[in-house]
């Protein structure tokens, strides 16, 4: 583990210090409160050993902040107190402390203590990362392995909320023509293989910047960044091509193989509107692509201008 320790007084701190490197650990030594909440800031610890009594920050004070910044992580804090009275050690656990250990040190106190502390701290770890994956496992599309409709909502707010105003985006609604006729002909199976290798091409033809997402069915929503309507037109040209030329057989349909169709919506300076407006705005222009023909890709502003 990665070990703090914040005392004020020399000779504690090399006591604390050979203790700590003798049990394995790597540390690190701070002067006072102060330079010791700073220091845990920089390196993030996986245990702090401190003192009560410091100048700056106190044993109490430092406990307090460590807690309050914590996240997705777990800091194992152990106070030391000159006398171990009631009152101190009361008042170190309600500050958030998870031990104590009274001077002068014992060295196999303190290596019995860190050995509690890498068990806790490893657990906290093991469960920030399940907490991590389930999150992501939510957020995903079990099939396509794209984001869905949950993570769209999060990261279009996000957009919004973090000052899109200055920035232009696009949306591009994607439906894959004639898909209930293509599941009637070759199957569910098929249809779901059909889906993921639309769903891998749609993610390889934009920039890393841009996101894909399954939005229900066989549709899919793309959030293309610093895009207006005219480039996000080339880029959905593109896209469209890339789909074709996989050449899935669809004798159901009038090209002979699955195709997609399209409609973009634009967030720019001179319509900056919300986004259910934009996904609305999308829709109706995937419908507009739908009813031209299909395998096509048509933008909301055309629509306004007619």
């Amino acid at each position: 583990m990665k070990i703090l320790i914040a005392d004020d007084d020399q000779i504690s701190r090399m006591i604390t210090k050979a203790a700590v490197e003798q049990s394995g650990h790597e540390c690190i030594v701070a002067v006072d409160g102060d330079s010791a909440w700073q220091l845990y800031k920089e390196h993030s610890p996986e245990a702090v050993v401190t003192d009560l009594m410091m100048p700056g920050l106190n044993g109490l004070d430092l406990c307090r902040a460590i807690r309050a910044a914590e996240k997705d992580r777990y800091t194992y804090v152990i106070l030391v107190t000159s006398h171990g009275s009631r009152k101190d050690v009361l008042a170190g656990m309600e500050a958030g402390a998870d031990d104590y250990v009274t001077k002068p040190l014992d060295p196999f106190s303190l290596h019995i203590r860190l050995l509690a502390a890498q068990r806790i701290t490893s657990l906290h770890a093991d469960l920030a990362r399940y907490r991590s994956a389930l999150s992501e496992q939510a957020r995903t599309d079990p099939l396509t392995k794209l984001h869905n409709r949950l993570k769209l909502a999060e990261d279009l707010g996000a957009l919004h909320s973090g000052g899109v105003t200055g920035h232009n985006y696009c949306l591009a609604m994607v439906d894959v023509d004639n898909f209930k006729s293509y599941n009637d002909i070759y199957g569910h199976q098929a249809g779901d293989a059909a889906l993921v290798a639309i769903a891998s091409t749609l993610a390889s033809e934009v920039r890393k910047s841009d996101a894909v997402y399954r939005f229900g069915g066989e549709e899919f929503l793309l959030v293309l960044r610093d895009q207006e309507a005219p480039g996000a037109r080339m880029v959905m040209e593109r896209v469209r091509s890339a789909v074709q030329s996989l050449r899935i057989e669809h004798s159901g349909d009038p090209d002979g193989v699955l195709t997609i169709s399209a409609g973009i919506s634009a967030f720019t300076d001179g319509h900056r509107a919300g986004t259910e407006q934009l996904l609305r705005e999308a829709d109706l222009a995937l419908y507009a692509s739908k009813a031209s023909g299909r395998n096509r890709v048509s933008l909301a502003d055309a629509l306004h201008s007619e």
